[in-house]
């Protein structure tokens, strides 16, 4: 493992919810909003209402930018992030998770904690200078951001979908070329 157990998740989140913004958007209801809670596995607070959604919305171009910053710009953003949020880092075990570090209690709005969790996140990549786990999708078409974490640091594409059709043009030319 790269980084803390909470690191990989937390980083997975905040691809996740960028990315949903990518066309077609996926997260334009509370039925959306509720499939991405459960599948990043968020505990806590949930309002399940409109401003709920249209906060974590207007938290992935926040997001789109700290996880694509150089990585001075990004521990600002970070800082700016964690005091905006007045988040006091603190010890946490529940839900059978051993001791993680949560920085905002788990009554604060969602948008909130998402926040801080993807900063706290990032305080790890940005201390061990891995940034370059972050990155935007390789197919041209697409503003998909990916994050990285093989061993051997090969992904290149934010889904399956743009992997393949990527591998489908270049199968389609270099048939071309040998005819």
């Amino acid at each position: 493992m790269l980084f803390a157990y909470d690191t990989e998740p937390s980083l997975r989140a905040a691809v996740a919810l960028v990315n949903s913004a990518v066309e077609p958007d996926t997260l334009t209801d509370i039925a959306a909003l509720d499939a991405w809670y459960e599948e990043q596995g968020f505990s806590g607070r949930r309002d399940r209402d409109e401003r709920e959604l249209a906060a974590l919305r207007a938290l992935r171009p926040v997001l789109r930018e700290l996880l694509t910053a150089e990585r001075d710009d990004a521990a600002e953003l970070v800082n700016a992030l964690l005091a905006d949020a007045q988040a006091l880092p603190q010890l946490r075990r529940h839900d059978g998770l051993d001791w993680h570090i949560h920085a905002v209690p788990t009554d604060a709005p969602l948008e909130r904690r998402v926040a801080v969790e993807v900063a706290m996140a990032m305080i790890d990549l940005i201390r061990a200078d891995e940034l370059s786990r972050l990155a935007v999708c390789a197919d041209e078409r697409c503003d998909g951001l990916v994050l990285d974490l093989s061993r051997n640091r090969s992904r290149r594409y934010c889904s399956t979908a743009c992997a393949n059709r990527n591998a489908v043009a270049a199968y389609r030319a270099r048939g071309r070329r040998s005819a």
